[in-house]
């Protein structure tokens, strides 16, 4: 009992209690913000990756592709793990227009609507055409005419509060695709190369959020793409993107599409030896979505593990901190442990009092600490948005990141490694002094404050 009461009296008698317990509250508060608001972009990235693409892709990075995926694909929906498949071309085209929108080199991605708004989200990124995906590529102005949909940073400008000004109907904008075609060997088709033309009419925008994929990608119908960029006797994808059923792991679902894609090669090696190319089909890989988004994920998880490591530093920081502390409280309380050990008192008895001691600061600071923090990250947009009219300061120019509201709801999770983290260091810190203190002998503490 007199433990509970000592450390209760030290914790608010003693004025350099508070500087400790003011660092630990400051680390947590910094720490909660900042990991919330990171872990929030991450998150939310991963997942703009992942509704973009689906659960799993079968695909190349050979801009020639590679044939025979429809049989490939009833394979997948006989194996009776997906709920959407979709077959997809992606190339690289020059975009020519007579108003609307700049020239530019563009990368145009050939789907079918309702069979890719099946395996992704791509349907909910419309605007105009979401309630019917199946007309995605008909202009409403024109539905006779071929349509094609446009990432929206290619269409419309976005404002500081990463909003767009949408119209009631798509304008009337003729837009000039310009592709080179590659035959099964991946050389130009025709003997000097010859492009490729289509003129399409803007039907729709598209927004998926992420900054690289909404200012550069033209979607148009599988078939055309496939005549633009194509040349052979058999149509060919560059991609194949699945949407599992709900129980099916990305994990294990990915390994039994691999297991149907090796049955299938062997089956092709047999059936199709003589054809030219047969070969295409051993370019091809099976990935999960975040692999084969790797190239924009990992910097992104990169800078969080990155800012994780920094973090560590500032918990050692706590920890040197609160060890000064506990070191000149020891040295201030040498009369106190001499009457204690007079009386009684173990070496553990003391020990565990001061790591009592440090176990109340770490555990007020950091409640503490948490509980500023809620508070702050429940007005964080408030006070952006505030700033912003008032200075014209933004934590982030929306006009750039492509970002709604900073993140700001608590992770239970993380918050609990936090708020443990802290409690922790407070009690490395005093391990030190805290030892010290019990190794002190009562008749040399004595003798040395009569003296």
């Amino acid at each position: 009992m007199y433990k509970l009461t000592l450390i209760a009296r030290y914790l608010l008698k003693r004025r350099i209690t508070y500087f400790a317990t003011l660092a630990v509250a400051m680390c947590v508060f910094i720490v909660v913000v900042v990991m919330t608001v990171m872990t929030g972009l991450v998150g939310d990235f991963k997942e703009k990756n992942h509704a973009f693409v689906g659960d799993c892709v079968v695909g190349t990075d050979s801009l020639v592709g590679f044939p025979y995926y429809e049989e490939f694909i009833r394979l997948v929906e006989q194996a009776g793990i997906a709920v959407g498949v979709s077959p997809v071309v992606k190339a690289y085209a020059l975009l020519n227009t007579e108003n609307g929108f700049p020239d530019d080199d563009v990368e145009i991605v050939g789907l079918d609507p309702v069979r890719h708004s099946q395996a992704t989200n791509w349907g909910r990124t419309l605007y105009f055409r979401t309630q019917n995906v199946a007309k995605a590529f008909l202009p409403l102005y024109d539905e006779s005419a071929p349509g094609c949909v446009v990432g929206i940073d290619k269409v419309l400008p976005r404002n500081a509060q990463s909003q767009y000004v949408q119209f009631d109907s798509p304008h009337r904008a003729p837009v000039t695709l310009t592709c080179f075609p590659l035959n099964a060997k991946g050389a130009l088709s025709g003997p000097a190369g010859i492009a490729k033309t289509k003129r399409f009419y803007y039907s729709d925008n598209s927004r998926t959020g992420l900054a690289r994929v909404d200012d550069a990608y033209v979607y148009i119908p599988l078939a055309d793409a496939q005549v633009l960029c194509m040349e052979g006797q058999e149509k060919r994808v560059t991609a194949i993107h699945i949407k599992f059923r709900a129980g099916v792991g990305v994990e294990a679902g990915r390994r039994r599409v691999a297991e149907l894609w090796e049955q299938f090669q062997d089956a092709q090696a047999t059936a199709k030896a003589a054809a030219p190319d047969r070969g295409l089909l051993n370019t091809v890989t099976v990935q999960t979505w975040k692999e084969y988004r790797r190239a924009v994920i990992a910097p992104v998880e990169t800078e969080q593990v990155m800012l994780s490591c920094m973090f560590v530093l500032v918990g050692i920081t706590t920890v040197f901190i609160v060890s000064v502390v506990f070191y000149m409280i020891v040295r201030n309380k040498r009369k106190d442990i001499g009457v204690l050990k007079s009386v009684g008192a173990s070496n553990a008895s003391v020990l565990l009092l001061f790591q009592g001691f440090a176990f109340g600061i770490g555990l007020i600071g950091s409640s503490a600490g948490a509980l500023f923090a809620w508070l702050f990250l429940s007005k964080i947009n408030r006070v952006e948005q505030w700033c912003y009219e008032n200075f014209g300061v933004q934590l982030w120019d929306r006009t750039i990141y492509v970002i709604e509201d900073i993140p700001h709801h608590l992770e239970f999770p993380v918050l609990a490694v936090i708020l443990s983290s802290a409690i922790l260091a407070c009690l490395m810190g005093a391990l030190i002094p805290s030892y010290l203190a019990a190794r002190l002998r009562p008749v040399e503490i004595l003798h040395a404050a009569r003296l």
